[in-house]
């Protein structure tokens, strides 16, 4: 399967990123590279073969039970904030 540079510039806006035009060329190539590694892997005769749900698969449940323990207070969490109003973290502004 051929990668144009359409796909790359699609693939860019849909990801809010934008890429010099010699980096879109080197993209090209590495998703041709990935799609053709995908290629190989359709080749292998999986029929009869499980899915496999987890590597340490022991049937056991992992999670533990829900329990209280002591929480931390509000004003214990705000103690070292160099900056909050009494009930939130105040930080800098990150989206304009």
């Amino acid at each position: 399967m051929h990668i144009s540079k359409e796909t790359i510039d699609t693939i860019a806006q849909l990801s809010r990123l934008e890429f010099p035009e010699e980096e879109k060329a080197a993209f090209i190539t590495q998703f041709e590279n990935i799609i053709e590694y995908f290629n190989q892997l359709e080749k292998f005769d999986v029929e009869g073969i499980e899915p496999l749900k987890s590597i340490a698969d022991t049937g056991e449940n992992a999670f533990r039970e829900d329990a209280l323990r002591d929480a931390v207070t509000t004003a214990e969490a705000l103690s070292n904030a160099p900056k909050h109003n009494g009930v939130f973290f105040k930080v800098p502004k990150v989206l304009g």
